[in-house]
């Protein structure tokens, strides 16, 4: 059921409780974007129309109330054969877990809670619904105090229908009013008489009757009384007492006429004027419909015993009554009557003997033997049917099966009698474990592996227990190709592991500069790398800088991005040079700077394709060398000139000087003059050749 969406609508989360009727999920409603309570029909029910029937139409009547202190019903549905009640979902605990954690109670508490549902009782009484299940597990408690009575509509279907099919009373025994226990109409009152055994549970810690078995408790409700709240608890107000007193008289007139006295008496029974009043005192109530012992009335003792019953005398008749003669009656008892009724009283009692003997003959007869019903909690089903089949008992099929986390499958959880004898032949009723609660795993491929996720963690698998592999493929990144269990397996959420194969995306290539490649080059390296580049997708324009048919700009990549296989590839290759530019050469001659050794020649220049450093040679002589300029209009082209790494010349061409240009002419050093020295002016001749040298240079 859990991961289940109840009428396309209510999202099952979890399960919070459960009972012999119904289980009970903590849900989210998807249209109004709020947690609810979903309160299922147990699969054994869902074949009893009546009960259908009745089920619906007193939770139909439960969602007429409105008011602070009773559980909102939001909806009643039907998904195949699922039944199911919407309502109000209360985040806190119930009274029961209150009470076995806390009691007793303290007076200003249990006075607070009973307040509260009996304000909850008064309003759907007015509204003629009676809830016949008032117990501590139907009360809810929020974090912020306030108490919800719940079950309203089902309770009251489930003893109506019980009581008309089979003639027994349903519910929960130890808080049955005297008249629910003897299986007679149930009225307003019997719900006060529950509220009284709630609230002596809460203030004492336990309850006023206990007893082997069901029945047993039932008889007490009846018969006996119960020990006084204060006896148990002395720190009890005797006026709160008084109030538990009151409601838990077995004679429904002598309690509250409704829930509204009841809970005026409540109000006020903690005021310091009332915690001390006497002890509410009740007159002596006779059921005639209880079994008693009464002797035998002699018609003579008539008339005397039916005067002080009533407290009336009877007129003897008159002498002229006919048939009546009452003096000669008297007459004959003075003259030794009493012989007659003694030889009848005789004959009567021997009458009876005789009959007592033969009524407890036949009884031997027809008695069945009694034996003690094994304990089978714990056991297998099969072990436990082999065990109570020894001891001349039998499993009551169907077996009811419930899912536990705690208890492994087949194992039995709870048995409905125990601790007892029973007759020979009773059939025992087994709940068996069905094992962990299975959720069904939807169909996840082709959604997003961050909604699976989300949708698996809400059912109670950890992430840690998510495995995903990647792989590439056509979908988009993240998207789920495969997964394990497949779609509609059972899988335990508590448990299981599931693994999903997720998308990543295409296979990528890493992408390099293809700028200045030859369009062929480039070609051939996108096809190797499994791209796509079709003629579309390439775009000519002229250029100064690149070549004709060279790459001048890859418009979808950069490099080392990582791009998917098979992505069209979109590039700019150069046409040429403008069709207005103008290409020529301009000659540089030039010397070396000393004849006697070679000098080292580089000649710089910038045109329309921007700056350009040329590449330094070495020369013995006079060579020209012809430099190739591209001048567009409204360019100036410069050549600059080193030679042995100093700075010689540079000129400007513009665009109407390139064609038909003189070039440049750099002559190489002066001659070294001949040498004239005297020995007496080495020095200045040492001087002259230096500087005459780097004349030349310059």
């Amino acid at each position: 059921m859990i991961g289940h969406d109840l009428g396309g609508r209510y999202e099952i989360l979890s399960r919070i409780g459960g009972g012999g009727m119904a289980l009970v999920y903590k849900a989210h409603d998807v249209l109004l974007n709020r947690n609810v309570a979903v309160k299922v029909l147990r699969q054994q029910f869902v074949n009893d129309e009546e009960f259908i029937r009745r089920f619906r139409r007193e939770a139909q009547s439960a969602a007429a109330l409105s008011h602070p202190n009773v559980v909102s019903i939001y909806d009643v549905g039907q998904e195949e054969d699922t039944h199911y009640i919407v309502m109000e979902y209360v985040e806190g605990s119930n009274l029961n877990e209150i009470i076995q954690e806390r009691a007793p109670l303290q007076a200003e508490e249990a006075v607070r809670v009973a307040v509260q549902i009996c304000d909850a009782l008064d309003h759907a009484h007015q509204n003629h619904i009676i809830h016949r299940d008032i117990k501590p597990h139907n009360i809810l408690i929020g974090n912020n105090g306030r108490v919800k009575v719940t079950d309203f509509g089902i309770a009251r279907a489930v003893t109506s229908t019980t009581i008309t099919q089979t003639g027994s009373v349903v519910g929960s025994v130890h808080y049955f009013s005297p008249e629910h226990a003897k299986g007679i109409n149930t009225g307003e009152k019997s719900d006060l008489y529950s509220l009284g055994i709630v609230l002596y549970q809460m203030l004492t810690g336990k309850l006023p009757f206990l007893g082997e078995s069901p029945i047993s408790v039932a008889l007490k409700h009846l018969q006996e009384t119960f020990e006084d709240p204060r006896t148990v608890n002395p720190h009890i107000p005797q006026s709160v007492e008084n109030v538990i007193l009151k409601a838990m008289r077995k004679n429904p007139n002598e309690r509250y006429d409704s829930a509204h006295e009841m809970l005026l008496d409540l109000d006020t029974c903690l005021r310091p004027d009332r915690l001390n009043e006497p002890k509410v005192t009740f007159s002596h109530y006779s059921d005639m419909e209880e079994t008693r012992v009464m002797p035998a009335i002699r018609g003579g003792e008539l008339t005397a015993a039916t005067g002080s019953f009533n407290d009336r005398k009877e007129p003897r008749p008159g002498a002229t009554d006919t048939g009546v003669n009452w003096q000669a009656e008297e007459e004959r008892k003075g003259k030794g009557g009493w012989k007659k009724p003694l030889i009848v009283v005789g004959v009567t009692l021997a009458i009876l003997a005789l009959i007592i003997v033969g009524f407890m003959w036949v009884l031997d007869k027809f008695k069945t033997e009694e034996v003690e019903v094994p304990f089978v909690v714990g056991e297998t089903l099969d072990d436990a049917r082999i065990k109570l089949q020894e001891a001349g008992l039998r499993v009551e099929d169907p077996v009811t099966r419930e899912p536990s986390r705690d208890v492994p499958l087949d194992e039995v959880m709870e048995q409905s009698k125990r601790n007892m004898k029973v007759k020979v032949g009773s059939s025992i009723a087994l709940t068996v474990s069905a094992g962990p609660e299975m959720s069904t795993i939807r169909n996840y491929v082709g959604q997003s592996i961050k909604v699976a996720k989300e949708e698996l963690n809400a059912l109670g698998v950890t992430e840690d227990r998510i495995r995903i592999k990647e792989e590439n493929s056509e979908d988009e990144p993240g998207t789920i190709l495969e997964q394990t269990p497949a779609n509609g397996e059972q899988f335990d959420p508590e448990k299981a592991e599931i693994s999903f194969v997720v998308s990543i995306g295409r296979e990528t290539v890493e992408m390099i500069d293809l700028v200045d490649y030859k369009l062929s080059a480039a070609r051939q390296w996108i096809k190797s790398m499994e791209l796509v580049l079709e003629e579309s997708d390439i775009s000519y324009v002229p250029s100064y800088v690149h070549a004709k048919d060279h790459v001048v700009e890859v418009n979808n990549a950069d490099p080392m991005d990582k791009i998917p296989k098979g992505t069209k590839i979109r590039l700019t290759v150069s046409s040429g040079i403008p069709s207005d530019a103008k290409q020529g050469s301009y000659n540089v001659t030039i010397s070396p700077a000393s004849l006697d050794k070679p000098s080292q020649i580089r000649i710089d220049y910038s045109d329309a394709r921007g700056d350009v450093k040329g590449e330094t040679r070495s020369i013995n002589g006079t060579v020209t060398i012809p430099v190739t300029l591209v001048l567009s209009p409204d360019t100036v082209a410069t050549v600059t000139v080193y030679r042995d790494g100093h700075f010689v010349d540079t000129v400007n061409i513009n665009y109407n000087q390139l064609e038909g240009a003189p070039g440049m002419n750099i002559p190489g050093a002066t001659p070294p003059p001949v040498e004239t020295n005297t020995p007496e002016e080495p020095a200045n001749a040492e001087v002259d050749s230096f500087n005459g040298e780097s004349e030349g240079e310059q």
